[in-house]
């Protein structure tokens, strides 16, 4: 991502004023709102606040969107690559870490998805000369929820509302159509 604004006299971010636009130059630094502010010159004391006045601003969150959509098109980020990202961690298997005796493997033979994808690793001297090898896994859980909801799966749905009430009314009307039948016919 580049620091810089893009050129066209057009661009939202060059339709700011100054320190707006440095402000959304710095929002895109480290997205901390509070921070870019500071970093813009607004004053310590209300940089939670004057981050989030100017980003309800219409313009300023056009420039913001602008340079994101710009940063993540140079990164290649787009919904298929965090989908696949999300798949990739969901088919790690625990085993590909494991020799036949259960120990760890070295991590030079650990897959390319294992060793950017453990959540944090940390070797501990058990107190007998021995060390201890402790790992934090992705949340799978957390990771299929996140699949779910990129695939629009509404099993996360808390509450779903069904109308039944058109359903029993068109079989009523059915109903009553076909007992005016009935009733003329005899």
């Amino acid at each position: 991502m580049t620091d810089e604004a893009p050129n066209s006299d057009k661009s939202a971010l060059n339709q700011l004023e100054e320190q707006q636009q440095l402000f959304v130059l710095e929002l895109m630094r480290d997205l901390n709102q509070t921070k870019a502010a500071i970093r813009a010159g607004y004053s310590e004391n209300t940089a939670t606040a004057q981050a989030s006045r100017l980003l309800t601003n219409v313009n300023v969150k056009a420039a913001f969107n602008e340079l994101k959509a710009i940063r993540n098109e140079q990164l290649g980020v787009d919904a298929g690559y965090v989908l696949k990202r999300l798949m990739d961690i969901d088919a790690l298997d625990v085993a590909d870490l494991l020799d036949d005796k259960g120990s760890i493997k070295p991590i030079s033979e650990w897959s390319m998805d294992w060793r950017q994808n453990i959540s944090s690793f940390e070797v501990a001297d058990d107190g007998q000369g021995s060390s201890v090898v402790k790992l934090k896994f992705p949340d799978k859980v957390k990771n299929l929820e996140l699949i779910g909801r990129h695939v629009d799966v509404a099993a996360w749905t808390s509450n779903q509302t069904i109308d039944l009430n058109a359903n029993i009314k068109a079989e009523v009307s059915s109903m009553s159509d076909l007992m005016d039948e009935i009733g003329n016919e005899t």
